[in-house]
């Protein structure tokens, strides 16, 4: 069975950063399940190194638009590498073999009549590289915002209008071809509203793949044929790859994957991609990241300081795949020290010494009666097997730290430090507690295997383990297939604390050191530093006071608790800081002592009011409310979600 799968090819205008990491450690992750779960699994990924941005960045610099593109090329490369992505190809659009591909559809499309020669006069926009039908001269671009130059040219021109019945068709027929479901909407709407013809070459362009005379293809012609240039172009059914299983793009291209690409197939008469998923965008101080912004984070001081699976464990289990989310150095290291750390790493560490101290390092055998572990363990498999095929990657991992949850509170209650100086009477309860704690190890290893892959084969080995992690059959995974009686490996901490604090301040380092490079790279000046924000206990500009009757007013904010602690003195009084996206962490001083324990604070998503005044509790300086609800004497309930929902939100 093939499972071919496509990231976007990434414009060489800019270098790599988290955003072009988000989409291909997501590609990577599905890959490596569809290896587990017994396909032949085939991931391309490349450059788009076409058009008049690359032509002009490459001649400010003075060099040839190829070698520019060259250069930004193995920057992307080597970015993959370092991450540990395993890709099948890396298409570049100046391979030989796509300027025949594009070439070869160009051609199909004009001899079955769907292309046809025209003029343009209109406006362009080259940061986009896209045409502005409705803009004026003088008008910026309604997508990024910067000005649009007035061009006069023929054109080649694709009869997209021709297209729409067939697509409104293909979009109902099969429900899922666009997902999430709030895209297909989108799109269906879009078509529904009316498609033009779509201009699909230029001749004031000299930087691209010449189709026809003086025609150069235009950038999105030219670069969605990649994922079939890159499976055998025109003999693609020698390969038998093509069409894609799943082509993985951020939302900002959805309508070129999910109307353009489709219309382009279907009036060359070839096969079409099965699914388009679309994901969101990922959110710095609730701004999407862009380098008009100046708010990009780079993925590369991030591994450097605490490695690529930190990251890739981050961006799978606080953002729900699909939707927007929030980035933040204090939520990732806080996920990593109460998840990774105190979570995964401290339950493979404290079974296995266990099963070292008490066993002599050999997995004990069980009795026949079923650990209660055992059913928390089949929920898992199965909820996380379905939600990882539908791509809900969070809501696979919550599955999987429940049931560790679950394993810490059997060890608690087994208590084998106990069992073992209970003697011989409680020899078998005692390799029973081992036993079931070590085979939920190795099906959480099992599981996380596709988002850890480095870390859980470093589990896998200390379990003992010989068969490669990577050539598991996922769907047969099941309880009671660890051996007894094997051996276990030498225990090693996989997920050392991080001291967030030092980690914080070297990622942020590292990140103007690379942003300085990168800058370098592409023939920038460097950037200047970005102004200083208010230290932290420093009294921010105080927000108008408001009254019930101004509840409009009121701006309420989803935040992530990072730590908690007792008030001294006050047996009410939690202090808190809290994650709502802003540059420091909120601290807030909450009433809710009696009804929370601190430890349970951290890592939950609560509600504040982030414009009230701030005001002093017991010497602190509490700058915001959580929000909970309370019958009259009661405890306090706080606020929360059935749903995830991005750090930073505004509650409407």
């Amino acid at each position: 069975m093939k499972y071919y799968l496509t990231t976007p090819i990434y414009y060489v205008n800019a270098a790599p950063h988290i955003g072009h990491a988000y989409t291909t450690l997501a590609a990577d992750t599905i890959k490596r399940l569809k290896t587990m779960q017994g396909y032949n699994a085939v991931l391309t990924t490349g450059t788009d190194e076409h058009g008049q941005k690359v032509e002009r960045s490459a001649t400010a610099m003075g060099k040839s638009p190829e070698e520019f593109a060259t250069i930004i090329s193995n920057e992307f490369r080597a970015e993959w590498d370092r991450l540990g992505i395993r890709y099948d190809h890396f298409i570049r659009t100046t391979d030989p073999k796509h300027y025949e591909t594009v070439r070869w559809l160009f051609k199909r499309c004009l001899d079955k009549g769907y292309v046809y020669k025209g003029t343009y006069t209109g406006q362009y926009c080259v940061s986009d590289e896209a045409y502005v039908n409705d803009a004026k001269p003088g008008d910026n671009c309604p997508t990024c915002g910067r000005p649009t130059e007035t061009v006069t040219e023929e054109n080649y021109f694709f009869k997209l209008s021709a297209f729409a019945d067939r697509l409104l068709k293909l979009y109902e027929d099969t429900p899922d071809f666009i997902q999430p479901e709030s895209r297909r909407n989108e799109v269906m709407s879009f078509v529904r509203g009316g498609l033009q013809d779509l201009s699909i070459s230029r001749t004031t362009l000299k930087w691209g793949i010449p189709i026809e005379g003086q025609h150069v293809a235009y950038v999105w012609f030219d670069a969605l044929i990649n994922y079939i240039s890159a499976v055998g172009g025109p003999a693609f059914a020698e390969q038998g790859l093509w069409p894609a299983d799943l082509h993985l793009v951020g939302k900002e291209i959805l309508r070129f994957h999910a109307v353009f690409w489709p219309a382009f197939l279907m009036a060359a008469d070839l096969p079409l991609p099965k699914r388009i998923f679309a994901h969101g965008w990922l959110l710095f101080e609730n701004d999407k990241m862009s380098k008009s912004r100046g708010n990009i984070v780079r993925a590369e001081p991030i591994r450097e300081v605490m490695g690529a699976e930190a990251l890739r464990y981050f961006l799978f289990r606080e953002i729900v795949f699909g939707q927007d989310g929030g980035f933040s150095y204090d939520a990732l290291v806080n996920r990593y020290n109460s998840e990774l750390a105190n979570g995964l790493g401290n339950l493979g560490s404290r079974t296995l010494t266990m099963i070292r101290q008490y066993r002599d390092g050999v997995i004990p055998a069980h009795s026949a009666t079923e650990s209660s572990l055992a059913a928390a363990a089949q929920t898992a498999i199965d909820q996380t097997a379905r939600a990882f095929d539908a791509l809900e990657f969070s809501r696979g991992l919550e599955a999987i730290w429940a049931m560790l949850s679950a394993a810490d509170k059997f060890i608690v209650e087994q208590a084998p430090w106990k069992l073992a100086r209970a003697g011989e009477g409680a020899r078998q309860q005692l390799d029973d507690a081992l036993y079931a704690s070590a085979e939920l190890l190795r099906i959480a290893v099992a599981l996380l295997h596709p988002i850890l892959p480095d870390s859980t084969m470093q589990i896998w080995a200390q379990l003992g383990m010989t068969a490669p992690l990577e050539k598991l059959d996922i769907r047969t995974l099941a309880w009671g297939q660890l051996p007894a009686g094997q051996s276990i490996g030498m225990v090693a901490p996989v997920f050392p604390r991080i001291d967030a604090k030092s980690a914080i301040e070297r990622m942020r380092a590292l990140e103007e050191v690379e942003t300085a490079r990168q800058a370098k790279l592409l023939g920038k000046s460097v950037p200047a530093p970005a102004e200083s924000k208010a230290p932290e206990g420093e009294l921010l500009p105080p927000s108008p006071k408001i009254e019930f009757d101004d509840f409009a007013k009121v701006d309420l904010r989803v935040g992530v608790v990072l730590s908690a602690e007792r008030v001294k003195g006050a047996d009410k009084l939690l202090h808190l800081k809290v994650d709502i996206g802003e540059p420091v962490p909120r601290t807030i001083v909450a009433g809710i002592a009696l009804a929370y324990e601190p430890e349970k604070m951290i890592g939950r998503k609560v509600v504040i009011v982030a414009n009230l005044n701030p005001r002093k509790l017991r010497g602190i300086e509490s700058n915001g409310m959580i929000v909970a609800a309370s019958l009259e004497g009661g405890k306090p309930v706080l606020a929360g979600f059935l749903e995830d929902v991005p750090v930073g939100a505004r509650l409407k």
